[in-house]
This record gives C-alpha cells, structure tokens and sequence, in this order.
C-alpha cells in the first residue's frame, strides 16, 4: 500500500505471542495498513487468520504510533469467504461448529467497552482508533461481515460483493441480519441475504453499504488520502468519543438521552488539551497538532 513503512512481522499482546503468516502490517504516518495475506486462496478466511488478525488489531489499537488502520487484502481480493478446506471438514466431520470457534486462545480487540461488541466481528466497535475497509477484489461469506463492522468502507470499481451463504445452505453469519438493515434497510438487507446474488460495487455504493468506489489505478491512493487526512487533522481523543457515541447509540432508543449525553461528553471534552489546540489551530489558519491516541 503505496511507500513501505515498519513492518510488523510478530505480536506480542494481552499475554499472547504470534508470528504472522497470513496478516501482514506496516505502519506509517500514523497509519496502519493491515493485509489479509493468503496468496493463491483468494485470502480466504481460516481461523489462523482470525486469530493473527485479532493479534494485530489488539496490537495496533494499544500502540500510540496509529491513529488510523486500514484493512485491505493481497493482490486482486479482498477476501474469499471462509476457505473451503474448512467448510468440507464441518461436512464430512460433523463436528459442533460453535465450540470450535472457541477463542480462549485468541486476543480480544475492542473488548470491554460494552458487553455486546464482545463478539466475533463486532469487536471492532470497541476499538479506539477508526477502521477503513479498503475492498480491492472479491468480498465474500464472513469478509461482508468484517467490512460491515468496520467504520468506513471504499471499494475498487467492479468488486464483487455476496453473502453466498444461502447458496450453500447457511443462514445469514456473523451479524449480518443484525447489521445490514440497519447500514441498507431492511428491503435491501433481505436481497443480500435472502439471495445471495452477487452484486458488484456501485450497486454496493447505491445501496448504502459503501462510502464510494474508486478506479482501480487510483483506488489504494484514495483511500489513503482518508486516512491520512483523518489520522493529520482529526483529534483522535474526538474520534474515539464519537465511535462510541455511533454505535453505543445504536443500542438505545431514547434520542433525548443521547442529546444529554452528547452535551456531557461536549463539556468533557472542552476541558481537553485536543479542544484547546483545535480551536487554536482554526484561528490560526494552520493543520492541528493533537496529542497521540490514548
């Protein structure tokens, strides 16, 4: 992704040492540019892939260096799907699907904040730093509820987009129902899941599901230039308040209360070194120096 920066090739984090593999990272500028890395099998998702992902997301949410990650995955994909070496083991096996999804062994990224983003996927909600999923090919299976769990999503002209899992005789995985007819509606929610067509980025876009679709000779750049822009000019103590209002609030009915929370947390938060330099910044007619991510 553009100009290499320090690149991460092993995880220390929550007790928890690994060697990546299948994931790889590079930081830069306050940017971390996480790969999904599975050359030759579309970057399909294994449950070593989850767990270096959690590894690398756990990392990189405590580091100060990052105020941005964005995800993306190796040469023309994104990300195929969960690998079809383990779908043919739940076939043949019978093994109990849920308890070898068991992640006693795994980090735990965005845990703690609340208890309902304790869970596969939705944990990136909890996570301090804002998550862009940069779709550069394919996006499959459980790869639509990985990027659907990010904070903003562009994808590459042309990009294939489906559930597939009606197709292959699944209900909708990971959050999917949950998360869909809130980011697209429920008419549009029940096509995605109900079928499992098939559809390419702009009708994504069209749909709500996407923040835009860039040229494929320009896609990386442009997504970068967000992320940049984010991780130079956006106070990342804001940043962090503001994802936990988003989807914090998503949880609750009551929009007087998130009025009166907002001005508590707008109180808060002009008691901040990053308002004082915010502020003094636009006076000043000059880019924000905020203070590292805590």
């Amino acid at each position: 992704m553009q100009a290499k920066g320090r690149r991460i090739d092993r995880v220390t984090v929550e007790g928890f040492d690994m060697e990546l593999k299948v994931v790889r990272c590079e930081i830069k500028q306050g940017i971390a540019a996480v790969t999904l890395h599975r050359p030759g099998r579309g970057n399909a998702w294994t449950k070593r892939m989850n767990a270096e992902y959690r590894h690398v997301m756990a990392g990189l949410d405590e580091n100060p260096d990052v105020r941005v990650i964005v995800v993306t995955g190796s040469g023309r994909q994104f990300c195929a799907g969960a690998d079809f070496k383990a779908l043919d083991h739940y076939r043949d096996t019978g093994d109990d699907y849920v308890s070898s999804l068991r992640d006693d062994a795994m980090a735990r990224p965005g845990h703690g904040v609340r208890p309902e983003y304790d869970h596969d996927m939705v944990w990136h909600w909890g996570l301090r730093k804002p998550v862009i999923a940069a779709i550069n090919g394919a996006c499959a299976g459980i790869a639509m509820s990985l990027a659907a769990f990010c904070d903003l999503r562009y994808a590459v002209e042309g990009a294939k987009f489906t559930t597939a899992a009606p197709r292959l005789g699944l209900p909708a995985e990971y959050g999917l129902a949950w998360i869909l007819p809130r980011q697209i509606g429920v008419t549009q929610a029940a096509d995605v899941l109900m079928t499992g067509r098939t559809i390419l980025a702009q009708e994504a876009k069209e749909m709500g599901f996407l923040n835009n679709v860039y040229p494929e000779d320009e896609f990386l750049d442009r997504v970068m230039e967000t992320a940049r822009y984010m991780a130079e000019q956006v106070s990342p103590m804001a940043t962090k308040t503001t994802k936990r209002q988003l989807y914090g609030e998503l949880m609750q009915h009551d929009v007087g209360a998130a009025v009166e929370a907002s001005k508590r947390l707008i109180g808060d938060h002009m008691r901040s070194a990053d308002y004082r330099e915010g502020v003094t910044a636009f006076q000043e007619g000059r880019p924000p120096k905020f203070e590292p991510p805590q």
